[in-house]
């Protein structure tokens, strides 16, 4: 019996997580060929604001797909007015193939989600899941329960093991605005997107008033830490009116000392090859701790800030050797704005307004127990850093 795949989603943008997945699909469950269907209208999620046409994210698919052997880009979702739901999709594909065996291909959450999902049950009936999962532990039993739950109802379920590049849609749209995701895009659709204008990335970012610069910034954040980045944004100024310093490079160093905080620490490197930037064995070991340095390239390359700000984003986590004011204010601010909370900070809060350096003292010496406590290395710029604080008082 012939096997037909089903990929569907928005695809925006579509990149290479997208076309591996696709191929290692066809192998692992004997598929005839794959059906990639960018969706009109998705159901679960709204597109953001300025996302491409649904017929530009079709464009970029079959760009995407080109040459690739079983895998066919379909528009009918496209065809049809309205939010694009997968039972419509199965309903019309199962009467141009009833002889076929229709698999449709999804990820963790919407597996794990597919209850509440529009006539699931039709769903399950006319075709078979095929699941990619990566083995994590914790997922790992969360879909053997719901695979058990699922056939014991009489629906078919096949895991995929999904070994390929971790991201996300949103992870590219955010190397998109940074100007360093062709790597990850399949062929022709990097260019594709420079062409039309799309993510953004033709824009001019550098030196946008605040109030813009805000709005960009908010729009890459997680939305788990943009209170953050305005309170520290907020309490950088503070500082650097109590202390004296620039004001305007305070506040535009505070909105931006996060701006790559989002990228996991592989994307953390892909962005620093972007870029050109050697790094250390310490980063290397400790992709996780170089959003300081993303940032502070970003914020020159992309944002156009200048060298007193970019300083400021660079040694805002680890702190450097003989910190100027307002680097030890941006590392401050990061440590003890409004929504912080853990032992100390309202001492290093007080410590803050009467001498900023033995603030600066007392975060990074935190840090430092706090590190050795769960058994991780701390970095060398850390040691320097309180070293020469250390030198400093007793000099």
């Amino acid at each position: 019996m012939e096997r037909i795949g089903i990929f569907g989603g928005t695809f925006n943008p579509p990149h290479i997580g997208h076309i591996q997945a696709a191929q290692q699909a066809i192998t692992a469950l004997g598929l005839s060929k794959l059906l990639l269907i960018p969706d009109r209208i998705a159901p679960h999620k709204q597109l953001p604001e300025n996302s491409p046409t649904p017929e530009q994210r079709l464009d970029m698919l079959r760009i995407a797909a080109a040459d690739c052997p079983g895998l066919e880009v379909s528009d009918m979702e496209l065809r049809r007015e309205g939010v694009s739901y997968t039972v419509e999709t199965v309903t019309a594909l199962k009467k141009q193939n009833p002889d076929a065996e229709l698999v449709l291909l999804m990820g963790t959450d919407m597996f794990l989600s597919i209850d509440s999902w529009k006539n699931a049950k039709k769903i399950l009936k006319n075709t078979t899941l095929g699941v990619f999962c990566r083995g994590d532990k914790g997922e790992d039993s969360a879909i053997k329960d719901k695979k058990s739950q699922l056939q014991r109802q009489g629906a078919r379920v096949e895991l995929v093991k999904n070994d390929v590049i971790p991201i996300s849609s949103t992870q590219m749209r955010r190397l998109l605005a940074f100007q360093c995701a062709d790597s990850l895009l399949p062929e022709g659709v990097g260019d594709y997107i420079r062409e039309n204008g799309l993510y953004d990335v033709n824009a001019d970012w550098k030196n946008l008033p605040m109030e813009e610069l805000e709005r960009i910034v908010v729009s890459l954040l997680n939305p788990n830490r943009v209170a953050h980045v305005l309170g520290c944004r907020d309490s950088a100024v503070e500082l650097a009116q109590r202390w004296g310093a620039d004001v305007t490079d305070a506040a535009r160093a505070g909105i931006l000392h996060d701006i790559t905080k989002a990228l996991d620490g592989p994307l953390q490197l892909t962005l620093c090859e972007a870029y050109g930037k050697i790094l250390s064995d310490f980063s290397r070991r400790y992709p996780k701790t170089l959003h300081a340095l993303t940032g502070s390239l970003v914020a020159e390359r992309i944002f156009g800030e200048n060298k007193e700000v970019v300083s400021a984003i660079r040694s805002h986590t680890t702190g450097k050797s003989d910190m100027n004011l307002l680097e030890a204010i941006i590392y401050v601010a990061d440590y003890m704005e409004p929504n912080r909370d853990f032992p100390g900070v309202e001492k290093l809060r007080k410590l803050a307004y009467t001498d900023i350096h033995a603030a600066l003292k007392l975060g990074l010496e935190m840090t430092m127990d706090h590190l050795k406590k769960q058994g991780s290395e701390v970095s060398p710029e850390s040691r320097e850093a309180l070293a020469y604080l250390n030198g400093r008082k007793e000099s």
